[in-house]
Parts: C-alpha cells; sequence; structure tokens
C-alpha cells in the first residue's frame, strides 16, 4: 500500500469527530510494532521520527525514512510518515526527499515573535514543498534538552486568542496545544485541561494535536478526542513498553545472546501497546474508516 499522507488522515479524522494516533520511532522494531499493532486494530497510523531521533541515528534521517516507508508500503493499513519536532532549518528542508508527507515545526521555545516568524517562514517553505504542517504554542514540558516545565504553570497553557492569531499569521496546517499534557511522562497522570481544550477548539479554524500523549489516562485521552484533538502523539509508551519487555526477559533468561530474542518480545509488547491505545481513542467515536 502506498504511504498515505497525514493531512488527509488527519483531516478525515477531525471532520469526523476522531482522532489518529501518532507514534514516534527510533527503531525499524518501532516501526513493525507500531504498524502491526495498527493492522490488529485496524485503523491508520501515522509513523513519526523526531528530530532527536535522527540525532541518534548520527544526523542522518533518510536510512530509517526509507525503512518505515518500505514497511508501510507492505502494511494492511493506511500509513504516513511524519518528522517531528523539527527546530533544524537544514532537517526540514531534507523532509519532501525523504519521503514524508508532513512536518511539526517547533520554534514554541521561542518568543512569540519570534516563534510566529520561524514558523511562517518554514511553513511557506513546507506548501510550497507539498508538505502538511503542524506547529506548536504554548508549551508542552518534558522535552529533550529543555529544562522542567510545569504543564500547569501560568503562561505554559495555550491562549485561544493568541492561537488564532498565530495559525491566521503563519498559515499552518494544525496546531498542538498546551493543556496539561507532557512529554516523556513515565506515569500515566496528566490532567488535562478540557475547559480549554473546548475554547481552542472553538475558536480556530485547524486540527488540533495532542502532545506528551503517553502520560495522559485512558479516560482523559477519550475526552480530548470527544473534545476536537484530533492528532495523538505517543512515544514515551512505546519505549517503556519495550524496555519493560526486555528487562523481563534478560532477568529470565541471563545467558541470552542472541538480539533476535529479546527485540521480539521488545517489538511484541509495543504492539500490544498500539493496538490498546488506538483502542482506547476509538472509545471517542467510531474508528477512521480503513481505505
Amino acid at each position: 500500500m502506498p504511504l498515505a499522507e497525514t493531512g488527509t488522515l488527519v483531516a478525515a479524522a477531525a471532520a469526523e469527530g476522531r482522532a489518529v494516533a501518532a507514534f514516534n520511532i527510533i527503531t525499524l522494531e518501532h516501526a513493525e510494532a507500531v504498524i502491526a499493532g495498527a493492522e490488529n486494530a485496524g485503523s491508520p497510523v501515522v509513523l513519526q521520527i523526531s528530530e532527536n531521533a535522527v540525532k541518534y541515528r548520527y544526523g542522518r534521517v533518510r536510512p530509517l525514512a526509507r525503512a518505515a516507508a518500505e514497511a508501510a508500503a507492505e502494511a494492511g493499513v493506511p500509513v504516513a510518515l511524519h518528522l517531528d519536532h523539527v527546530k533544524s532549518d537544514q532537517l526540514l528542508r531534507q523532509a519532501a526527499d525523504a519521503g514524508f508527507s508532513s512536518v511539526m515545526y517547533d520554534a514554541a521555545h521561542r518568543p512569540y515573535a519570534e516563534n510566529l516568524a520561524a514558523t511562517r517562514s518554514a511553513a511557506e517553505w513546507a506548501h510550497a514543498n507539498g508538505l502538511w504542517i503542524e506547529a506548536e504554542l504554548g508549551e508542552v514540558g518534558g522535552k529533550e534538552g529543555a529544562p522542567p516545565l510545569d504543564a500547569h504553570a501560568p503562561g505554559a497553557r495555550t491562549d485561544p486568542e493568541e492561537a488564532r492569531a498565530f495559525v491566521e499569521g503563519s498559515g499552518v496546517d494544525a496546531l498542538a496545544v498546551a493543556i496539561g499534557s507532557a512529554h516523556a511522562m513515565t506515569a500515566r497522570t496528566a490532567s488535562l485541561d478540557h475547559e480549554l481544550l473546548a475554547r481552542l477548539a472553538g475558536t480556530l479554524g485547524v486540527p488540533l494535536v495532542l502532545h506528551g500523549s503517553s502520560g495522559v489516562p485512558d479516560g482523559e485521552l477519550a475526552a480530548a478526542v470527544s473534545g476536537g484533538i484530533a492528532k495523538v502523539n505517543i512515544g514515551t509508551a512505546l519505549n517503556l513498553a519495550m524496555t519493560s519487555a526486555i528487562r523481563d526477559y534478560l532477568a529470565a533468561n541471563a545467558d541470552a545472546v542472541d538480539s533476535r530474542k529479546y527485540l521480539s518480545v521488545g517489538r511484541r509488547a509495543m504492539a500490544e501497546t498500539v493496538t490498546a491505545l488506538i483502542g482506547v481513542l476509538r472509545d471517542a467515536g467510531e474508528p477512521v474508516p480503513v481505505a
């Protein structure tokens, strides 16, 4: 099956009050697990490669992107490829040639005026090169290399009127909003501001995205989708599942040396997590139809 386009999947979900699950991948095992889990759920999915994942892979985006695209080509459900949390303009400009249909440009750490100007420039380039673009306003904490941020601190949340001006001024296709989640959470204890989400959904004319979703409990995730979130980003949950499964396997098999043995256990755990989380999102409505 050819690669799907992120914008098409998100637009279809938003129009029907649903959400597409988007999982961050680091290895081929991640990609295979996400696809297997989505196939088990019978739902489309987005594979995301972040700038930090690219740095881990010696700064080369194409090897993992091409491997993910090949895995997607054999999937039984639509799979899109998204370049996530890009701060580097050099990396941004590799997106189209590397096979991505979309990119999340992240200038949220900058002052508002700088964020707007940088994002406008990125959006102009993205659209000229056929890419759907997402940005962030407000700051979702927990990003690697960033100072700690209290997701509930004054000023951390996305302001609806500022967001409206930002979307209009930047020309982005979707907006990641700060409503109480945080990246890299290992406990599912985040409490979302559903009143703020309702105001944002009623103010903005583009699909809304939830980052840091690994730390959000099932009920909160389902409520967020019902409240207007159309794309749900998940990363840490996969790494927790993989690491826990491998740790248990190696504890029980101290003499194991064949990496296929423990990586297959980790891959299966990630696939089960993907299926379960897609099911949670589906609790907010009917699944996004599979083409």
